[in-house]
Protein backbone atom coordinates (compact mmCIF):
# COMPACT_ATOMS: atom_id res chain seq x y z
CA UNK A 1 0.00 0.00 0.00
CA UNK A 2 1.83 3.08 -1.24
CA UNK A 3 1.43 6.58 0.18
CA UNK A 4 -1.03 5.54 2.86
CA UNK A 5 -1.07 6.43 6.55
CA UNK A 6 -2.33 3.48 8.58
CA UNK A 7 -2.10 3.45 12.36
CA UNK A 8 -0.30 0.41 13.73
CA UNK A 9 -3.41 -0.72 15.65
CA UNK A 10 -5.73 -0.65 12.61
CA UNK A 11 -6.71 -4.00 11.08
CA UNK A 12 -6.74 -4.06 7.27
CA UNK A 13 -7.73 -7.29 5.52
CA UNK A 14 -5.34 -8.35 2.79
CA UNK A 15 -8.21 -8.37 0.29
CA UNK A 16 -9.15 -4.73 0.86
CA UNK A 17 -8.30 -2.26 -1.91
CA UNK A 18 -6.70 0.85 -0.44
CA UNK A 19 -5.87 3.71 -2.82
CA UNK A 20 -3.05 6.26 -2.49
CA UNK A 21 -3.41 8.98 0.13
CA UNK A 22 -5.72 7.00 2.41
CA UNK A 23 -5.47 7.57 6.17
CA UNK A 24 -6.82 5.03 8.68
CA UNK A 25 -6.93 5.81 12.40
CA UNK A 26 -6.34 3.74 15.52
CA UNK A 27 -8.30 0.50 16.04
CA UNK A 28 -10.31 0.82 12.84
CA UNK A 29 -11.20 -2.34 10.90
CA UNK A 30 -11.32 -2.55 7.10
CA UNK A 31 -12.86 -5.78 5.82
CA UNK A 32 -11.93 -7.89 2.79
CA UNK A 33 -14.40 -6.59 0.18
CA UNK A 34 -13.91 -2.90 0.87
CA UNK A 35 -12.53 -0.44 -1.70
CA UNK A 36 -11.25 2.93 -0.48
CA UNK A 37 -10.70 5.67 -3.07
CA UNK A 38 -7.92 8.24 -3.14
CA UNK A 39 -7.43 10.37 -0.03
CA UNK A 40 -10.20 8.78 2.04
CA UNK A 41 -9.80 9.68 5.70
CA UNK A 42 -11.01 7.19 8.31
CA UNK A 43 -10.90 8.08 12.00
CA UNK A 44 -10.44 5.84 15.01
CA UNK A 45 -12.59 2.84 15.98
CA UNK A 46 -14.45 2.72 12.64
CA UNK A 47 -15.67 -0.47 10.97
CA UNK A 48 -15.87 -0.54 7.17
CA UNK A 49 -17.30 -3.86 6.07
CA UNK A 50 -19.45 -5.59 3.44
CA UNK A 51 -19.05 -5.11 -0.31
CA UNK A 52 -18.46 -1.42 0.12
CA UNK A 53 -16.92 1.14 -2.24
CA UNK A 54 -16.04 4.59 -0.92
CA UNK A 55 -15.10 7.33 -3.38
CA UNK A 56 -12.20 9.73 -3.13
CA UNK A 57 -11.90 12.48 -0.54
CA UNK A 58 -14.53 11.06 1.82
CA UNK A 59 -14.05 11.66 5.55
CA UNK A 60 -15.34 9.13 8.08
CA UNK A 61 -15.20 10.04 11.75
CA UNK A 62 -14.84 8.10 15.00
CA UNK A 63 -16.98 5.03 15.57
CA UNK A 64 -18.85 4.99 12.24
CA UNK A 65 -20.02 1.57 11.01
CA UNK A 66 -20.24 1.59 7.22
CA UNK A 67 -21.41 -1.33 5.07
CA UNK A 68 -22.92 -3.48 7.80
CA UNK A 69 -25.60 -6.05 7.02
CA UNK A 70 -29.17 -4.76 6.55
CA UNK A 71 -31.50 -4.94 9.51
CA UNK A 72 -33.94 -7.12 7.59
CA UNK A 73 -35.06 -10.57 8.73
CA UNK A 74 -35.02 -11.83 5.14
CA UNK A 75 -31.34 -11.01 4.72
CA UNK A 76 -28.90 -13.90 4.45
CA UNK A 77 -25.15 -13.65 4.90
CA UNK A 78 -24.85 -15.30 1.47
CA UNK A 79 -26.71 -12.48 -0.31
CA UNK A 80 -24.67 -10.56 -2.87
CA UNK A 81 -25.40 -6.99 -1.74
CA UNK A 82 -23.50 -3.71 -1.90
CA UNK A 83 -22.95 -0.21 -0.59
CA UNK A 84 -21.68 2.41 -3.06
CA UNK A 85 -20.57 5.77 -1.67
CA UNK A 86 -19.48 8.57 -3.99
CA UNK A 87 -16.95 11.35 -3.54
CA UNK A 88 -16.44 14.14 -1.00
CA UNK A 89 -18.88 12.81 1.57
CA UNK A 90 -18.54 13.59 5.27
CA UNK A 91 -19.74 10.82 7.59
CA UNK A 92 -19.57 11.98 11.20
CA UNK A 93 -19.26 10.15 14.50
CA UNK A 94 -21.16 6.88 14.99
CA UNK A 95 -23.11 7.06 11.74
CA UNK A 96 -24.41 3.65 10.59
CA UNK A 97 -24.98 2.76 6.93
CA UNK A 98 -26.26 -0.62 5.73
CA UNK A 99 -25.82 -2.43 2.43
CA UNK A 100 -28.79 -3.23 0.20
CA UNK A 101 -30.94 -6.34 0.26
CA UNK A 102 -31.32 -9.02 -2.40
CA UNK A 103 -35.04 -8.30 -2.70
CA UNK A 104 -34.61 -4.53 -2.71
CA UNK A 105 -32.28 -4.14 -5.67
CA UNK A 106 -29.09 -5.24 -3.97
CA UNK A 107 -27.46 -1.93 -3.13
CA UNK A 108 -27.54 1.21 -1.06
CA UNK A 109 -26.27 4.27 -2.95
CA UNK A 110 -24.92 7.55 -1.63
CA UNK A 111 -23.78 10.03 -4.29
CA UNK A 112 -21.46 13.03 -3.83
CA UNK A 113 -20.91 15.93 -1.41
CA UNK A 114 -23.26 14.78 1.34
CA UNK A 115 -23.03 15.46 5.08
CA UNK A 116 -24.27 12.92 7.61
CA UNK A 117 -23.99 14.25 11.12
CA UNK A 118 -23.39 12.21 14.27
CA UNK A 119 -25.55 9.12 14.90
CA UNK A 120 -27.45 9.39 11.59
CA UNK A 121 -28.64 6.07 10.14
CA UNK A 122 -29.10 5.03 6.50
CA UNK A 123 -30.93 1.73 6.15
CA UNK A 124 -30.83 -0.82 3.34
CA UNK A 125 -31.60 0.07 -0.29
CA UNK A 126 -31.70 3.83 0.28
CA UNK A 127 -30.64 6.15 -2.52
CA UNK A 128 -29.20 9.53 -1.51
CA UNK A 129 -28.46 12.09 -4.20
CA UNK A 130 -25.92 14.94 -4.14
CA UNK A 131 -25.44 17.73 -1.59
CA UNK A 132 -27.84 16.31 0.97
CA UNK A 133 -27.62 16.88 4.72
CA UNK A 134 -28.80 14.56 7.49
CA UNK A 135 -28.54 16.27 10.87
CA UNK A 136 -27.72 14.51 14.12
CA UNK A 137 -29.59 11.23 14.70
CA UNK A 138 -31.73 11.58 11.57
CA UNK A 139 -32.92 8.13 10.50
CA UNK A 140 -33.89 6.72 7.11
CA UNK A 141 -35.89 3.50 6.90
CA UNK A 142 -35.27 1.08 4.05
CA UNK A 143 -35.79 2.07 0.40
CA UNK A 144 -35.90 5.80 1.13
CA UNK A 145 -34.92 8.20 -1.69
CA UNK A 146 -33.38 11.62 -1.02
CA UNK A 147 -33.20 13.80 -4.11
CA UNK A 148 -30.42 16.36 -4.57
CA UNK A 149 -30.03 19.08 -1.92
CA UNK A 150 -32.55 17.56 0.48
CA UNK A 151 -32.10 18.28 4.21
CA UNK A 152 -33.33 16.18 7.14
CA UNK A 153 -33.48 17.81 10.57
CA UNK A 154 -32.06 16.24 13.70
CA UNK A 155 -33.90 13.34 15.36
CA UNK A 156 -36.29 13.03 12.42
CA UNK A 157 -37.43 9.59 11.27
CA UNK A 158 -38.31 8.82 7.65
CA UNK A 159 -40.57 5.82 6.99
CA UNK A 160 -39.47 3.13 4.56
CA UNK A 161 -40.30 3.60 0.85
CA UNK A 162 -40.68 7.36 1.35
CA UNK A 163 -39.17 9.99 -0.98
CA UNK A 164 -37.78 13.38 0.02
CA UNK A 165 -37.83 15.74 -2.95
CA UNK A 166 -35.16 18.02 -4.35
CA UNK A 167 -34.35 21.07 -2.19
CA UNK A 168 -36.84 19.97 0.46
CA UNK A 169 -36.26 20.54 4.17
CA UNK A 170 -37.68 18.34 6.93
CA UNK A 171 -37.80 20.03 10.33
CA UNK A 172 -36.17 18.50 13.38
CA UNK A 173 -37.97 15.76 15.34
CA UNK A 174 -40.41 15.18 12.47
CA UNK A 175 -42.18 11.91 11.69
CA UNK A 176 -42.18 11.49 7.90
CA UNK A 177 -44.62 8.83 6.71
CA UNK A 178 -45.42 10.16 3.21
CA UNK A 179 -43.46 11.74 0.36
CA UNK A 180 -42.08 15.23 0.95
CA UNK A 181 -42.57 17.40 -2.19
CA UNK A 182 -39.58 19.04 -3.87
CA UNK A 183 -38.85 22.67 -2.88
CA UNK A 184 -40.93 22.38 0.30
CA UNK A 185 -40.49 22.89 4.02
CA UNK A 186 -42.17 20.18 6.05
CA UNK A 187 -42.47 19.71 9.77
CA UNK A 188 -44.54 17.93 12.35
CA UNK A 189 -45.66 14.62 13.76
CA UNK A 190 -46.66 13.49 11.19
CA UNK A 191 -44.88 15.97 8.92
CA UNK A 192 -46.97 18.34 6.81
CA UNK A 193 -46.09 20.87 4.12
CA UNK A 194 -45.57 24.28 5.71
CA UNK A 195 -44.47 26.41 2.73
CA UNK A 196 -41.93 26.52 -0.08
CA UNK A 197 -38.25 26.49 0.84
CA UNK A 198 -37.62 30.11 -0.16
CA UNK A 199 -34.15 30.33 1.35
CA UNK A 200 -33.08 27.05 -0.25
CA UNK A 201 -34.34 28.17 -3.65
CA UNK A 202 -32.42 31.44 -3.41
CA UNK A 203 -29.22 29.69 -2.36
CA UNK A 204 -29.61 27.27 -5.27
CA UNK A 205 -29.73 30.19 -7.71
CA UNK A 206 -33.37 29.73 -8.68
CA UNK A 207 -34.83 32.99 -9.94
CA UNK A 208 -37.47 34.97 -8.08
CA UNK A 209 -39.83 34.44 -11.03
CA UNK A 210 -39.56 30.64 -10.77
CA UNK A 211 -39.85 30.83 -6.97
CA UNK A 212 -43.05 32.83 -7.39
CA UNK A 213 -44.45 30.24 -9.78
CA UNK A 214 -43.61 27.47 -7.32
CA UNK A 215 -45.36 29.40 -4.55
CA UNK A 216 -48.46 29.70 -6.73
CA UNK A 217 -48.31 25.98 -7.55
CA UNK A 218 -47.99 25.09 -3.86
CA UNK A 219 -51.09 27.13 -3.03
CA UNK A 220 -53.08 25.20 -5.63
CA UNK A 221 -51.64 21.81 -4.75
CA UNK A 222 -51.71 22.00 -0.95
CA UNK A 223 -54.02 24.79 0.21
CA UNK A 224 -57.22 24.57 -1.83
CA UNK A 225 -58.48 21.16 -0.73
CA UNK A 226 -58.52 19.72 -4.24
CA UNK A 227 -57.99 16.07 -5.10
CA UNK A 228 -54.56 15.23 -6.46
CA UNK A 229 -55.88 14.84 -9.99
CA UNK A 230 -57.76 18.15 -9.97
CA UNK A 231 -54.95 20.01 -8.21
CA UNK A 232 -52.37 18.84 -10.75
CA UNK A 233 -54.70 19.74 -13.62
CA UNK A 234 -55.31 23.23 -12.24
CA UNK A 235 -51.62 23.83 -11.58
CA UNK A 236 -50.74 22.84 -15.14
CA UNK A 237 -53.40 25.21 -16.48
CA UNK A 238 -52.61 28.23 -14.30
CA UNK A 239 -48.89 28.13 -13.51
CA UNK A 240 -46.26 28.96 -16.18
CA UNK A 241 -44.22 25.92 -17.07
CA UNK A 242 -40.51 25.53 -16.26
CA UNK A 243 -38.22 22.63 -15.31
CA UNK A 244 -38.90 23.11 -11.59
CA UNK A 245 -42.67 22.99 -12.08
CA UNK A 246 -42.29 19.93 -14.32
CA UNK A 247 -40.23 18.19 -11.65
CA UNK A 248 -42.73 19.05 -8.92
CA UNK A 249 -45.69 17.76 -10.96
CA UNK A 250 -43.84 14.58 -11.98
CA UNK A 251 -42.93 13.92 -8.34
CA UNK A 252 -46.57 14.28 -7.29
CA UNK A 253 -47.88 12.10 -10.12
CA UNK A 254 -45.44 9.32 -9.29
CA UNK A 255 -46.03 9.27 -5.54
CA UNK A 256 -47.05 5.84 -4.27
CA UNK A 257 -47.27 6.70 -0.57
CA UNK A 258 -49.09 9.99 -1.07
CA UNK A 259 -47.79 13.41 -0.06
CA UNK A 260 -47.30 15.07 3.30
CA UNK A 261 -50.53 16.90 3.99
Amino acid sequence: MENVNIHKTAIIHSGAKVSPGVSIGPYSVIDSDVTLGDNVRIGSHCVITGQTKIGRNCKIYTGAVVGSAPQDKKHSSDDNVFLNIGENNVIREYVTINTGTAEGGGKTVICDNNLMMAYAHVAHDCVIGNNCIMANAATLGGHVVLEDNAMIGGFSAVHQFTRIGRLAIVGGCSKVVQDVPPFSMCDGHPAKVIKINSVGLKRAGISSEVAGNLKKAFKILFRQGLSKTNAVKKALEEVPNCPEIEHLIFFIKTSDRGLCG
